[in-house]
C-alpha cells in the first residue's frame, strides 16, 4: 500500500446515521443497510467506529459505502420517460444500483465493498458485505436491471462512465473467484448472476465504439479515456477480448499522435477527472516502457526533472456541499492514481518520476483528507475514488497480467 497512508492527514470519517434513516419512516425503500443485514450494522456500532482512531481507512471507507448503497434518497436519475409507465422510484427502476445518489455511484460503491472484501482488508465487515451482496446480487434483481438497459432510448444510459464501472465490478468479482480462499465460490456465484447485464453492456459498447468519431475529452462522466482504461483492465481480468480490441484500436486512433496536452488549463470548475493525465494513464496500458516514455515526452513535455511538485496545483473546493464543485475533491484523488500509474510505466531511472511522485503525494494528501460524511454530495462517491487509489487498482492488474510494463505489446504490433 502506498506510503501516503501513513502520512495522510488524519481523517475524521463519521458515518451516515440520522440522514440515512430520516426518510425511512416515510419511504420504506430508503432503509439503510442497518435494517437490511442480519449482522445488524447498527447505528451505535457505527458511532463507536467513527470515533475510534485505530479503525483503518479501508474500514471507514467501507462503512461509508455500506451506509450509502441502500440509501435511496436523495437521488438523481438520468431517465428517459417513454410513457407514464416509466414514472417509478429509483429502486423500482434499478433494484440493485438505486442507492448512493445515482446509478454509477451505487455501482462503484458495490465495487469498493467487493474490492476490500476480496482483498481481506476489512474482515470485521465481511459478514455485512456478504449479506449485502446476497441481498443485492440476485437473478430477479439483475433481470430488472438488464431490462432497464434494453428499454427504449437507453443506449447511452451511463455510457461510458457507469458501464465501465460495472465492468470493473465484474473484474473484481472474477479476480476473487480465482483465489483459493473461502470467498472464491461466493464470487463465482455473483459473477454468474450479474453476467446477463454484463453481456448487454458489452453488446451496446461494441455497437457504439465504431461510431465514436472523436475522443471525449471532458473532465467528467463522459470522458472516454478513463472509461477505456477500466475496460482494458476488465478485459485483462477475463472480460470480452473483442471489446478490448475495439477499445485498444480506438485508443490508438484517438491518442497515439497527441502532443502538448494543455494541462495548464486544468482543472475546469467541475472536473473530477483530468483529461490529460487520464489519457496518459490509458496510453501506458498500450505501450512498452520505451514507447511510453517517448510518447509522454511529446504529450506532456513540461514535466519537471528536479523532483518538484509545483508544476501541478491541486484543485480547490470552496463549497463541499455543492454537488458539482465538490468534484474537485475527486480530481485530486484521481490525479494521484493517474500520476502513480504514469510513473509506474516509466523506466526506473527516468528523471521525471520524482516530480510525478511529488505531485501525486500533494494531490493525495488533499484528496484523502476530503473524504468524510459531512456532506452527502461528496460522501456518496469519494470513498470509492480513495479506495481505487490506495489499493492501486489499475496498476495492480497491469503488473499481475503483464508482469512488467516493459513486456507490454508494441503499439505497432498487430492485434
Amino acid at each position: 500500500m502506498p506510503l501516503i497512508l501513513k502520512k495522510a492527514i488524519p481523517l475524521s470519517i463519521l458515518l451516515m446515521l440520522s440522514s440515512c434513516n430520516s426518510d425511512a419512516s416515510n419511504e420504506g425503500n430508503s432503509a439503510t443497510i442497518a435494517e437490511k443485514t442480519p449482522g445488524e450494522f447498527a447505528p451505535e456500532k457505527i458511532a463507536e467506529a467513527a470515533s475510534d482512531e485505530t479503525i483503518s481507512l479501508e474500514s471507514k471507507f467501507a462503512r461509508l459505502a455500506l451506509n450509502c448503497v441502500a440509501r435511496q434518497y436523495p437521488n438523481k436519475i438520468a431517465h428517459v420517460l417513454s410513457s407514464g409507465e416509466d414514472v417509478k422510484s429509483p429502486q423500482e427502476l434499478y433494484p440493485i444500483f438505486y442507492g448512493c445518489f445515482d446509478w454509477h455511484s451505487a455501482v462503484h460503491g458495490h465495487w469498493l465493498l467487493v474490492r476490500l472484501w476480496g482483498q481481506n482488508k476489512v474482515p470485521e465487515l465481511d459478514a455485512d458485505i456478504e449479506s449485502l451482496m446476497e441481498t443485492s446480487f440476485t437473478e430477479d434483481k439483475i433481470a430488472v436491471e438488464r431490462q432497464y438497459f434494453l428499454g427504449n432510448d437507453r443506449d447511452s444510459f451511463e455510457r461510458p462512465y457507469g458501464v465501465a464501472w460495472y465492468l470493473q465490478l465484474m473484474a473484481e468479482l472474477r479476480e476473487v473467484s480465482k483465489t483459493d480462499g473461502p470467498k472464491a465460490q461466493k464470487a463465482k456465484e455473483f459473477v454468474e448472476k450479474l453476467a446477463p447485464l454484463e453481456f448487454v453492456i458489452i453488446e451496446k459498447l461494441k455497437k457504439w465504439l465504431p461510431k465514436l468519431a472523436y475522443p471525449i475529452r471532458l473532465g467528467t462522466h463522459n470522458q472516454s479515456a478513463f472509461a477505456f482504461g477500466l475496460i482494458l483492465d476488465w478485459e485483462q481480468s477475463g472480460g470480452d477480448a473483442g471489446l478490448g480490441r475495439l477499445v485498444r484500436d480506438k485508443s490508438k486512433l484517438f491518442h497515439q499522435n497527441d502532443e502538448n496536452c494543455p494541462i495548464a488549463y486544468e482543472p475546469s470548475g467541475e472536473d473530477f477527472l483530468s483529461p490529460c493525465l487520464m489519457e496518459a494513464d490509458l496510453m501506458r496500458r498500450l505501450m512498452n516502457q520505451e514507447e511510453f516514455s517517448a510518447w509522454l515526452s511529446k504529450f506532456l513535455p513540461n514535466i519537471p526533472e528536479d523532483g518538484s511538485a509545483n508544476w501541478l496545483d491541486v484543485g480547490v473546493v470552496k463549497d463541499p456541499s455543492d454537488g458539482k464543485l465538490v468534484h474537485l475533491d475527486g480530481v485530486n484523488i484521481s490525479r494521484a492514481w493517474a500520476l502513480d500509474g504514469i510513473a509506474s510505466a516509466l523506466p526506473k531511472d527516468d528523471v521525471r518520476i520524482a516530480s510525478l511522485q511529488a505531485a501525486k503525494k500533494k494531490h493525495a494528501d488533499v484528496g484523502l483528507a476530503s473524504v468524510s460524511d459531512e456532506h452527502y454530495s461528496g460522501s456518496h462517491w469519494l470513498a470509492s475514488f480513495a479506495t481505487y487509489y490506495l489499493t492501486q487498482r489499475g496498476i495492480k492488474i497491469t503488473d499481475e497480467v503483464e508482469n512488467t510494463q516493459a513486456a507490454a505489446p508494441s503499439l505497432d504490433e498487430s492485434e
